[in-house]
């Protein structure tokens, strides 16, 4: 039996070390000023006053002080960094008739397939295990029999997404389209002329003078890739609005061949897309903006051919555009996150957690003893983790990498089961399911970590800095009572 007295104590033990630690400057601080304040009280009123006359003050260095003080705290001013607010966003919705069922996607490969036994066997195993639910969408071209993505084709899921998903935002957030100094608009895969950017910008007739940016082939880390963009644009003009769009569009991705490796992704991508609007104008500070953002922290891992095909576009034998994935994969991941992490923890984690993994460094690299790596415990610094919903192998390995709960992880897995892989929007979906549950609060705060080819991984750090209410709308509102659901590992 296990002994449930040890583990209590334990337990007590670890959050008094971290309450010592954590506040250890109060803790300081609070004796000394008591017994200042008792010394004080004890004065009479003639001490006190005699103590006062002997200060003499010179206005000439009360002058020059006052100027020192205010010159100090304006350089602070403008050194210090302009903050990002995130006033809001919104998540697009397909119409009930995209949705793109297993049944559905079984019969499409079969079609495809042909006599190919192996090939549609290859295929039902996949989508049995991949733990996706019967709602998730394709665009009308990937439901045709048999699939039929042309240009035309593309651009108007391009359309249907883009436009949907900013008509909700200026719905919601009042913004006028001609307001809008910076546009980003970033996809996994996308060959259209003109760019999408233009075409948005040519939509809502945007200012001539607007500076756009088109991103693409950056993969699942697009949207935090393109908010460092509009971070650095928006601290050298702190007076402008920015609009980031993040689109997963299938038309043209949705192989159609029969290599294995390439199929794979067509049972976890779905269409999807996401649009926020970003400002640093202090009228958004704690009055409509929903979140601030904190910290945004991006890295690479080595710069070999094992990390920098991992996940790549490529044809086929017979010319079939598709994307590959690699066996390496989630080894490449996990080496990014962890990189990613060793630079994030210094920002984020309480001093207790900075300090147990100190010491547990130093004893293995210094004293050469054999102790495993401390975890920190990134739970003591965010009450919501948004991981990129990339598939049930990526979710699991970032939840045993920094050792969440269930209720920690139900976000990513249920914007996978609803929507699939919407690549970089895929990290609005969760917040939107954050947001219909009701348990933003406040001064919460929000990891966001995504995984890009290359092979990258960026995380953003974002604090609540309003209560947000449940939403009257948005992609969750005709779904959110169903979730959390059981989603078992093999789906038959």
């Amino acid at each position: 039996m296990p002994d449930f007295l040890s583990s209590v104590m334990l337990k007590y033990l670890k959050l008094g070390y971290q309450l010592l630690v954590n506040h250890y400057v109060a803790l300081v601080l609070v004796p000394i000023l008591v017994i200042l304040f008792s010394k004080v009280v004890k004065f009479s009123p003639r001490e006190i006053v005699a103590i006062w006359n002997s200060l003499r003050f010179d206005l000439v260095q009360i002058y020059w002080s006052l100027c020192l003080v205010i010159f100090i705290s304006t350089l602070y001013n403008i050194s210090k960094p302009q903050k990002i607010y995130l006033v809001d966003f919104a998540c697009y919705k397909a119409p009930a008739e995209l949705c793109f069922s297993i049944r559905t996607y079984v019969e499409r490969m079969k079609f495809l397939s042909g006599s190919e036994n192996q090939s549609l066997d290859f295929q039902l195993r996949i989508s049995e295990r991949i733990g996706l639910g019967e709602r998730t969408c394709m665009p009308p071209a990937i439901h045709l029999n048999p699939p039929n993505p042309t240009m035309k084709a593309l651009r108007e899921e391009a359309e249907m997404v883009i436009f949907s998903a900013m008509d909700s935002l200026f719905q919601n957030s009042g913004l006028n389209p001609r307001d809008i100094d910076v546009l980003v608009v970033n996809c996994s895969i996308c060959f259209s002329t003109p760019s999408l950017s233009a075409m948005v910008i040519n939509k809502y007739k945007m200012n001539a003078s607007i500076k756009s940016f088109n991103i693409l082939g950056m993969g699942c880390s697009g949207s935090l890739i393109s908010i460092d963009l509009v971070r650095q644009l928006l601290h050298a003009h702190p007076s402008y609005n920015a609009v980031v769009v993040s689109a997963e569009l299938m038309t043209t991705i949705f192989y159609r061949g029969k290599e294995r490796s390439m199929l794979v992704p067509n049972s976890l991508f779905r269409m999807g897309g996401a649009a926020l609007f970003l400002s640093t104008k202090n009228s958004f500070r704690n009055i409509r903006a929903k979140y601030r953002l904190l910290h945004l922290v991006r890295t690479h891992t080595a710069d070999d051919d094992k990390s920098y095909n991992c996940v790549y576009v490529k044809e086929d034998p017979e010319g079939i555009l598709g994307i590959w994935l690699s066996k390496d994969l989630m080894a490449v991941a996990g080496e990014a996150l962890k990189l990613n992490l060793t630079a994030l923890g210094p920002l984020v984690l309480p001093v207790s957690e900075r300090f147990l993994y100190l010491l547990n460094f130093i004893a293995r690299r210094k004293f050469s003893l054999r102790w495993k790596p401390y975890i920190p415990d990134f739970k003591q610094a965010f009450k919501h983790f948004c991981i990129h919903a990339g598939g049930p192998a990526v979710i699991d390995g970032v939840q045993d990498s920094l050792q969440l709960s269930m209720e920690q992880m139900e976000a990513s897995r249920s914007a996978f089961h609803r929507f699939g892989n919407t690549s970089s929007s895929s990290l609005w979906y969760e917040m939107s399911y954050i947001e219909a549950k009701g348990r933003m609060i406040k001064g919460d705060r929000v990891l966001q970590i995504a995984f890009g080819s290359g092979y990258k991984c960026f995380s953003a750090v974002w604090e609540c800095t309003e209560t947000v209410r449940i939403p009257a709308s948005g992609p969750w509102i005709d779904c959110i009572d169903n979730y959390p659901t059981c989603i078992p590992r093999v789906v038959k």
